[in-house]
């Protein structure tokens, strides 16, 4: 219901950045609501209770799924293709709003949504600069800020080496997309590794509230909750380093 009153037609949308809230961070907000009244119940730790709410939200951002590594890529290949079919269609159309329009249906999967709402504004006569500023917003992705740079740059300068541009920018993508794939099946490794400690650890926490409260006992003071915060500061420092290894850091430069 809340998706569907905030959806607006392209005209209505506010030009300024906003905070948008996704299905799924509502669906993580949930569950991290239940995960910490169950950890209050089970425990009486006020402190607890917030550790654990926080951990339900935060763990899987942090440790990351491996598809979203797969969408990552995808989207990579899907915008390397798009400027290339920019580029192709350069020559034939009559301006590269028009080249926009041409590709919009035709444009890969991985993006399809973020160019037809790009093809959408063009054509209720939004300026090409504002609407490819959306566009980079949309995209979120490096490579699709240096196209959409580029575009940017021809749309207000008249660039005359747009098509040799945009061919330097799809090779570049591809080679990206080529490397993530090499070093792929390492990332998804070190990912398991993560949630393997991950969920080791969380069990072991768990085991140790259920099957033996007596020894986690010294918690239920004002000293031990004190101590509970920092040993959940120092678990939430150790989780933040498995996720930095676990995931794939990517810059406009190239990937590392």
């Amino acid at each position: 219901m809340l998706a569907g009153l905030r959806r607006r037609a392209a005209t209505d949308r506010p030009r300024t950045a906003g905070v948008r809230v996704t299905r799924e961070q509502l669906i993580r907000v949930a569950v991290a609501l239940v995960v910490a009244a169950l950890a209050g119940l089970l425990t009486g730790w006020p402190v607890g209770a917030v550790l654990a709410g926080i951990g339900a939200y935060a763990l899987p951002i942090a440790l990351g799924t491996d598809r979203h590594a797969a969408r990552a890529l995808a989207r990579t290949e899907a915008i390397a293709m798009w400027a290339e079919m920019l580029r192709d269609n350069l020559s034939a159309a009559a301006g590269l709003e028009q080249a926009i329009l041409v590709t919009a249906p035709y444009a890969p999967a991985a993006i399809r949504d973020e160019i037809a709402e790009l093809a959408a504004a063009v054509r209720l006569g939004q300026r090409l600069p504002v609407a490819l500023g959306e566009l980079r917003t949309r995209l979120d992705d490096p490579t699709g800020r240096l196209v959409v740079r580029a575009l940017t740059q021809a749309s207000t300068r008249q660039s005359r080496q747009l098509a040799e541009l945009l061919s330097e920018l799809a090779s570049r993508a591809r080679a990206r997309a080529t490397l993530r794939l090499k070093i792929a099946p390492g990332h998804a490794k070190i990912r398991t590794n993560a949630r393997v400690i991950t969920g080791f650890t969380i069990a072991m926490a768990v085991g140790l509230i259920v099957l033996n409260p007596a020894f986690l006992a010294p918690y239920s003071s004002v000293t031990g909750q004190l101590v509970l915060i920092v040993v959940g500061v120092v678990f939430a420092a150790g989780f933040l380093g498995i996720a930095r290894l676990a995931k794939v850091g990517v810059t406009e430069g190239g990937t590392r």
